[in-house]
């Protein structure tokens, strides 16, 4: 939706996104808030994680979900839920708990325990087969820095073994992962990584904004984006729009970052 006509704006992708998306992280809305905020923001939202294992305890789970498909945003549980069923050896009630909730997309981390990546790989696999996997690189231990060629190498056999799309890890306070304990981007890995994946490919998690800017301006305003807050939706999409003083500057002089019109 665009209220005003401005020049040198970017262009941005339209749903359903294969790339540009922006993906919410849900601990908790009531089902009133929910509903408040698919009608402030359902346009730019394309995914919504409801965050680590709060599905387990969440009111009205049920409702919620239909929510969230009846306004085409794909909604999905956080991998740490998968990670608690398949540490205690409870994978086959997983697939039957998504299959209960009728969910189309499925994360696969392994961010808070150990597992060997060919058993990974072989979750990714099956679960390929029930809905369409997402899956995560990157642990949530911050003392675990994995050297670019490692994050490359997992992302390459993730999307081999059957995700859509890979998450690069930050946790919800982007602390970790491809950023250091400060918040910083790790630069040096991120655009290593992107030496050797599609950027379409990746889901970048950045809760900060700072962090949202940083690949805004690195790859375009169509950058994937994930683990935003639900205040934080429209002020995102004004920075992937250059309206915000962040980028302000950037995409009046960026010309060649914009999409072409279709004709």
């Amino acid at each position: 939706m665009r209220n005003f006509k401005l020049k040198q704006v970017p262009d941005r992708t339209g749903k359903p996104r294969t790339h540009g998306v922006t993906m919410v992280m849900d601990k908790g809305l009531s089902i009133r808030e929910t509903e408040d905020f698919i009608d402030a923001n359902g346009e730019y939202v394309d995914f919504v994680k409801l965050g680590f294992g709060t599905s387990m305890v969440m009111p009205r789970l049920e409702e919620k979900i239909a929510l969230y498909k009846q306004s085409k945003i794909g909604v999905y549980f956080g991998g740490t839920l998968f990670e608690a069923f398949v540490v205690r050896n409870q994978f086959d009630e997983f697939l039957r708990t998504i299959e209960k909730y009728k969910m189309e997309f499925v994360e696969v981390s392994d961010g808070s325990i150990e597992m060997p990546h060919e058993i990974k790989l072989d979750y990714i696999s099956k679960l390929s087969k029930y809905a369409t996997v997402l899956s995560e690189v990157g642990s949530k231990d911050v003392e675990k820095i994995f050297p670019p060629y490692h994050w490359i190498d997992l992302m390459k056999a993730e999307l081999k073994a059957g995700s859509w799309k890979v998450i690069a890890e930050a946790r919800e306070a982007g602390n970790v992962g491809v950023y250091r304990s400060s918040g910083e981007v790790r630069e040096g890995l991120v655009q290593e990584i992107l030496t050797k994946i599609p950027g379409e490919k990746i889901i970048w998690e950045a809760p900060q904004k700072t962090q949202q800017t940083y690949f805004i301006k690195l790859v375009d305003a169509n950058v994937n984006l994930g683990n935003i807050a639900p205040n934080d939706v429209i002020p995102l999409e004004t920075l992937r729009l250059g309206l915000r003083s962040d980028t302000f500057a950037y995409f009046l002089n960026k010309s060649a970052k914009f999409i072409p019109k279709k004709k």
